[in-house]
């Protein structure tokens, strides 16, 4: 768990992190540079849940040895499917990170949203539910690991 507090915003309580697979942590399937390692290194002390559609069909060979729940969503619905699976976990002690616009409802009912620019760019909907916007995965999964970075960027 990490705990952090934000002068002005809020005490967080963070157990679970939840991320969206391609446009997030991939690109056209392939996981960015230094994105597992990253995410290794993370579930020391986050539980760590990829959701996805799985698209190219590739996800399970690509995350294979992460230390990770991988759920393959059905490819209707999907924004419905990532909020239900957030409020199953418990949204207060769940952070988000994604960039599509099946990703805002669940950026939005976490405890903290994150949204990425990446190589895909970002439904608009999901920037204005995060309450933190990245231009890269890596500064993002950083974050959790300097979390006075956090501090930073949301205290008043």
């Amino acid at each position: 768990m990490i705990e952090i507090d934000v002068p002005g915003y809020k005490r967080l309580k963070i157990e679970h992190l939840v991320m969206d697979y391609n446009g997030t942590l991939a690109v056209d399937g392939e996981p960015l540079p230094g994105v597992t390692a990253a995410l290794t290194l993370l579930a020391k002390d986050l539980e760590l849940h990829v959701l996805t559609a799985d698209t190219f069909g590739v996800v399970r060979q690509r995350l294979a040895g992460v230390p990770c729940r991988l759920t393959v969503l059905p490819k209707e619905n999907q924004d419905c499917g990532k909020l239900v699976y957030v409020r199953s976990l418990g949204a207060d002690r769940t952070a988000t990170i994604g960039n599509g616009r099946n990703d805002r409802m669940m950026l939005r009912e976490a405890v903290l949203g994150i949204a990425v620019i990446l190589g895909e760019g970002a439904a608009r909907e999901s920037l204005d539910a995060a309450d933190i916007v990245c231009t890269d995965i890596l500064a993002a999964l950083d974050l959790f690991r300097n979390p006075l970075r956090m501090t930073a960027t949301l205290r008043s």
